[in-house]
Order: C-alpha cells, then structure tokens, then sequence
C-alpha cells in the first residue's frame, strides 16, 4: 500500500512493535500499511461513523488482515479499553476536536506509551494540553503536500514546559528547522500581515482585541525567524 506524504509522515512516528488504536482511521490506511510492513503487530481501527468504518472494513479484508486489523465503532477513546493498545493516533481532526478527545480520557498517560498526533488547526492549543497533562513532545515533523502544511507530533507521558514560541511553531520543529518548516513560517507571516492589514479600520473592542493578538504572534514568529537565519 502506498500512502500520501502526510501519511507517510504520520505513520513513521508510531514506534515499531506497538500494538496501535487507530482514532478516526476513516479508511484504515495507516494500520494497514504498518502490519503489512512489519512495523507493528496489531491495531484497532476507530471511528465514529459506520460508513468511513466500513470503508475500512473493505480494505482491512481486501489485504487479508482481519486479525490483526479489527475495526470498532467509538466515539473518540470511548470504545478503547485499558492496555489493549501501545500507541494512539489521531491525525486529521481539528485541533479542538483532538483535545476533546484527550480531555474525556484523563489519566490516558499511564495507559498508553505514546500519543501521534496531527492536528488539522489551533496546533499551539493541543501542544499546551499535551503540557498540562503529564505528556513531554519528543519528536515532530512537518511535510507540504498539494499545498498544505501539516505538522505532526509524537509525544511520550512526563514532564516538559513550553514557551509561547515552542506552542506554535514546536519546540523539535523550533530545533530542527527544516526547510519546509521555514517555508512555513515565511507563509504563516503573510498571513497573519494580510489579517492584520485587514483589521487596519476595524472598531471596537473585539478589533482591538484581535490586532493586539495578531501582532504579538507576529512578534514571536519574526523571533523564531531571526533565530532560524
């Protein structure tokens, strides 16, 4: 099976000979292609629709894994019980959303080994979660695709303290820094000048508001920039 960039991404982060839960696995892509190569035993494919579980389904019998592959109708952690899995993944959902799905687990750092996650949006907000809630971020990675940025994290239960710079643009990333991460940046900031030029007449306290947080995210960024050259 052949994966998209993203995937790929996403699916190399998960640490071989883990057994996976899979949440919002749509088609099951990633824990096929990880038992297929070896990567790891087993999985649980989550989701909580029936029409993107049996999609999965499908695939899951077309390439002959029906028992290592076993598919479960959950709305989020719900339908996972303690010890059955090493890793979890959540990749594609709204930031937000991601943290809901943590926040209705509490105490998930001594259950699991290890949490893969690829928020969609408001990266920063799940990065301060992860903070609060017993987990340390040791590895992320970030790949364009069809003109998309996606960041990813792996994160392992204990300890760590993020400055604001390190919520948004990730405290690996921040060390790394990768060509496509300073792509990212350098468009990050467009954007955020293009919103702000925008709000340029806007009155009112909510305005105000919104040009002050703008502005002061454009500080750290162009910190991280000058850093980063």
């Amino acid at each position: 099976m052949v994966l998209s960039k993203r995937l790929t991404a996403v699916s190399a982060l998960v640490t071989e000979g883990n057994r996976l839960a899979d949440i919002g696995t749509d088609h099951a892509f990633v824990p096929i292609f990880l038992v297929e190569a070896g990567r790891i035993p087993s999985a649980v494919a989550m989701d909580i629709n029936k029409g993107p579980l049996e999609r999965a389904q499908e695939h899951i019998r077309f390439h002959g894994l029906e028992e290592q592959v076993v598919t479960r109708l959950s709305d989020g952690l719900e339908a996972l019980s303690e010890g059955e899995a090493d890793s979890v993944l959540i990749a594609g959902m709204g930031g937000a959303l991601t943290v809901r799905i943590l926040e209705r687990r509490p105490g998930l750092c001594h259950e699991v080994k290890e949490l893969i996650l690829q928020p969609q949006s408001e990266i920063a907000s799940v990065r301060w979660y992860l903070e609060g809630a017993g987990w340390r971020i040791v590895q992320e990675n970030m790949v364009r695709e069809d003109g998309k940025y996606y960041q990813m994290i792996r994160s392992v239960p204990g300890s760590m303290t993020l400055s604001d710079a390190e919520a948004q643009f990730g405290p690996c990333l921040m060390q790394e820094r990768s060509q496509v991460w300073t792509e990212y940046l350098l468009w990050r900031r467009q954007i955020l000048e293009r919103n702000l030029s925008r709000l340029a007449h806007a009155q009112g306290d909510r305005g105000e508001q919104r040009k002050m947080e703008i502005k002061a995210l454009l500080e750290v960024l162009n910190k991280v920039l000058l850093l980063s050259s």
